[in-house]
């Protein structure tokens, strides 16, 4: 992955925040440790931070268009590259190299703020217009890409962490009630768009802003529709296996070596065996990832979201595809002191132990891999969760996976939340209102699509958040910065990150 910040200061200081960009971009370094550069005028302070991924000399950034008037700084991959450079060669553009971020920026330089609707990847991207003094924010469909803001008197802070936004001296780390709410009560998930601490917002999935000296205005380039499903089963079942191929043989590229994680689930089975298949026809063999937790064997117990241990599964598909399979085993005390950084990677509280055992996982992989596929989101996607098969879950009206309001308030003191039950309660109701139905529906199929949404605006972005925090590596009791990982697979992008607007069916 890589990482962006900036500042836009409309009164012409922006050069003396040299001291905030280099804060900034040292925040910013675990996400992008290969490379960084900046930019800076009266009015704009750019900052970058890079994993080279591909094209090392032609992906440079900040990355300039030929007049030199709009200035792009980029946190992300395109999937439909090549589609979109044929299009923009057609049209006369020339190209330096062969980065997705040159392309991001002529499609730009062509359509203006329609290419974005015509991004198929996982991006964060930042635009200045150096002649109209505009800033324009934009983000991928599901918010795989992080981008957090704060609006200032005479600009605004951007960054693609809590962190970088607070190198900025105006932005302070104060967590004010909703704050509070958040963290506690509805954890590791937060309201969409909000950034806990006090003054600062995330720009919204499938959303663009546009920050001028008159104001700054966000917009939708994306939404999810509800309409009839068109497809018999059978169609069904040859569309979404084109969908799962083409978007994991599009997320195989990459200049640096690849690997795919394997947990013997339906999701990382399949792209391990895609991508296995892909790499047999180049004469390459796949090598292949899992975690496991020391004695995990002499303790696992069933329950209903794992019925089974994962070596078995995970051993078949190794036999399957041929692949080079390697495991790493946690300690537990590792996993305790791993605790703390994990938060620091995610900015916030999270999952506890499976951040700080994704932290380490990544780690180990991180020593001969830059780049992982792995199954993400399937579960939200494909109705892989107790809550999407049980009524008697699927019925509860109230988030599935935070039913415990009421023990969680009882361990704190009086006095520390107010309005607790009230807050979490209307945010559950505003997501449920937000789902489109369709006239006629039945009971099921209503909550259905609430429940949907539920899981694509809350539990799935908190798994998101957690696949593409920075990752480190963890040296005895020192934490030093590493490469980030790039490329983490989503099922998500199987059907959202193709379409401007997307049909959907509870059914």
């Amino acid at each position: 992955m890589c990482g962006i910040a900036g500042l836009i200061d409309y009164t012409g200081g922006a050069q003396a925040f040299a001291d905030t960009g280099k804060r900034m971009a040292r925040a910013l370094t675990p996400r992008g440790p290969d490379a960084g550069g900046q930019y800076v005028d009266d009015l704009a302070l750019l900052v970058h931070r890079r994993l080279i991924v591909v094209d090392p000399e032609g992906g440079k950034q900040p990355m300039e268009s030929p007049d030199g008037n709009i200035i792009l700084i980029y946190n992300g991959e395109l999937y439909n590259t090549e589609d979109l450079r044929v299009m923009l060669l057609a049209k006369g553009h020339i190209f330096r190299g062969h980065s997705d971020t040159e392309v991001l920026l002529h499609a730009y330089l062509e359509w203006g703020i329609d290419a974005f609707a015509r991004l198929n990847g996982i991006y964060a991207f930042a635009l200045w217009d150096k002649t109209n003094r505009k800033l324009i924010l934009c983000r991928d469909r599901l918010g795989v890409k992080p981008l957090f803001y704060s609006r200032q008197k005479d600009g605004l802070v951007f960054g693609s962490e809590i962190k970088a936004v607070l190198c900025h001296p105006a932005v302070q780390p104060r967590i004010g009630a909703d704050g509070l709410r958040s963290v506690l009560l509805l954890g590791p998930a937060r309201p969409p768009g909000f950034g806990v601490f006090e003054g600062i917002t995330e720009l919204l999935p499938g959303h663009y802003a546009v920050l001028t000296p008159e104001g700054f205005h966000p917009h939708p380039y994306w939404t999810l529709h509800a309409a009839e499903h068109p497809h018999n089963p059978e169609e069904t079942l040859t569309h979404t296996k084109m969908l799962i191929e083409d978007a994991a043989s599009r997320q195989l590229v990459s200049d640096v070596p690849l690997c795919t994680f394997l947990s013997g689930g339906l999701d990382s089975s399949i792209l391990s065996m895609l991508a296995a298949r892909a790499y047999k026809q180049q004469n390459r063999q796949l090598h292949t990832w899992s975690v496991d937790y020391r004695d995990n064997e002499k303790y696992f117990t069933k329950n209903i979201f794992q019925p089974n241990s994962d070596a078995e599964y995970i051993q078949m598909m190794v036999d399957a595809i041929g692949s080079e399979h390697h495991e790493v085993i946690l300690e537990n005390a590792a996993l305790c002191a791993a605790l703390l950084p994990a938060v620091d990677g995610r900015d916030l509280p999270g999952m506890a132990d499976v951040d700080s055992s994704l932290l380490l996982f990544c780690a180990a992989v991180k020593k001969g891999f830059t780049v992982c596929q792995s199954g993400e989101c399937a579960d939200e996607l494909f109705g892989g969760y107790p809550w999407y098969h049980r009524e008697e879950i699927l019925f509860e009206d109230t988030f599935p996976w935070s039913r415990s309001v009421d023990f969680r308030l009882s361990l704190l003191q009086d006095g520390v939340i107010s309005q607790g039950q009230e807050f979490v309660r209307q945010h559950y109701l505003d997501t449920c209102a937000a789902a489109e139905k369709l006239p006629g529906e039945n009971r099921k199929d209503s909550r259905m699509r609430e429940m949907f949404l539920l899981n694509l605006r809350w539990f799935m972005a908190t798994l998101l958040e957690g696949k593409v925090t920075k990752e480190k590596r963890w040296e005895g009791t020192k934490l030093v910065p590493s490469h980030a990982f790039s490329g983490n697979f989503l099922f998500a992008t199987v059907f959202f990150q193709r379409f401007t607007d997307c049909a959907w069916s509870a059914g």
